[in-house]
């Protein structure tokens, strides 16, 4: 799923107030960190993750690509350390975000 330019911005409004449901810190991409954000993901559709320990962008962008093909999550963007990542509710009645 691709997300417009219009979308990334309306989620990334909805995220605003929302504290970080994940933290990566500097083992990077574990099989623990990615079901803590699947978990997130199946319950919330909306979440925000927090880099701690990786400060150079072109190194967040890669751990981002790889937690996003391997939870297939859509980025709504990142902003300094955090990132907001969505993934609608497979079951259409549970889905709580109304994509514009």
């Amino acid at each position: 799923m691709q997300l417009t330019g219009a979308q990334r911005k309306y989620l990334r409004g909805l995220a605003h107030h929302l504290n970080p449901g994940a933290l990566v810190g500097q083992k990077g991409v574990t099989p623990a960190l990615l079901e803590e954000i699947e978990t997130a993901l199946d319950g919330a559709e909306l979440i925000k993750i927090k880099f701690v320990d990786h400060k150079d962008k072109e190194t967040k962008t890669s751990l981002l690509d790889d937690i996003v093909r391997k939870t297939r999550a859509c980025p709504a963007g990142m902003v300094g350390h955090v990132a907001v990542l969505f993934r609608q509710h497979k079951d259409p009645e549970k889905r709580r975000i109304k994509l514009p």
